[in-house]
């Protein structure tokens, strides 16, 4: 469990303008992430933000909103190759604890499933627990966890399995008391699936496809024929299981191998 002198690694996702600076905010219970209604990304790097709540310490680490890849192919592949980078640096302390989904209370999207699905599988190898925040639910009416209710298996049935889920609003404004419920809600379930043993459970649970291990492994390693043939791996990957478009997936696959080449 994390404590003062070891923090739990958090990585936090999601599109644009789903509310994920103002989570932090509800987190930290202060304004640590600036916000803003602009939807276009000041930086294609991640963030990372300290907090502590609880009598424990965690790093939130706040990647770059991820929209459609048709909007700017380039764009969209720097952020990719960053996450990636970002989650190899990681993995390398075996130290990422969370994954938190965030998305705005709405439809489950292609480009949301795409998201999950690159982060949780691409990215993390499904070795690690995802959380699904679903935010701007303040007018819900009823309980902000109706929602859910109403949504689960919509979740089930397209494949996007969760570990948890919270249901909140991060806007504070006419809606105090949801405000205040949704800062415990969100901080009862990071300190349950940041806690002792939860990552070894969902890896078990979550499965072995060992990719992004086999990924690490080879990179680097390989040369003339061998490369393009562990190219061609990747891509169906990337266009089958996370829907990238091909030429998208065949620009991913050779950032991956190439880091750093192409990028703005």
């Amino acid at each position: 469990m994390a404590t003062s002198n070891k923090h739990a690694n958090i990585v936090l996702f999601g599109q644009a303008g789903a509310g994920k600076s103002s989570l932090i905010n509800l987190m930290a219970g202060k304004d640590v992430a600036r916000t803003s209604s602009d939807m276009k990304s000041c930086t294609l790097h991640w963030e990372k933000y300290p907090i502590q709540f609880g009598n424990e310490s965690y790093n939130v680490f706040d990647t770059v909103g991820l929209e459609e890849p048709q909007l700017g192919i380039a764009h969209y592949l720097d952020i990719v190759e960053n996450a990636y980078t970002l989650i190899q640096d990681l993995e390398k302390q075996d130290n990422i604890d969370l994954l938190l989904f965030c998305m705005r209370a709405g439809r489950l999207t292609t480009t949301l499933q795409t998201n999950y699905r690159l982060f949780h599988e691409f990215l993390c190898d499904k070795k690690v627990p995802v959380v699904v925040v679903i935010t701007y639910l303040e007018t819900e009416i009823g309980e902000m966890n109706a929602w859910w209710e109403r949504n689960a298996d919509i979740f089930r049935d397209r494949e996007v399995h969760v570990a948890g889920h919270a249901c909140i609003t991060a806007i504070k404004g006419n809606y105090p008391r949801r405000y205040e419920e949704s800062r415990t809600t969100i901080h009862k379930i990071v300190k349950e699936f940041t806690a002792d043993g939860q990552k070894k459970a969902w890896i078990g649970v979550g499965g072995n496809n060992l990719f992004v291990s086999f990924m690490l492994k080879l990179r680097g390693l390989l040369v003339g024929k061998e490369k393009s043939l562990f190219r061609k791996d990747i891509v169906p990957r990337l266009t089958k299981r996370c829907g990238l478009p091909l030429d998208v997936a065949k620009q991913l696959a050779d950032r991956i191998k190439n880091p750093g080449v192409g990028a703005t």
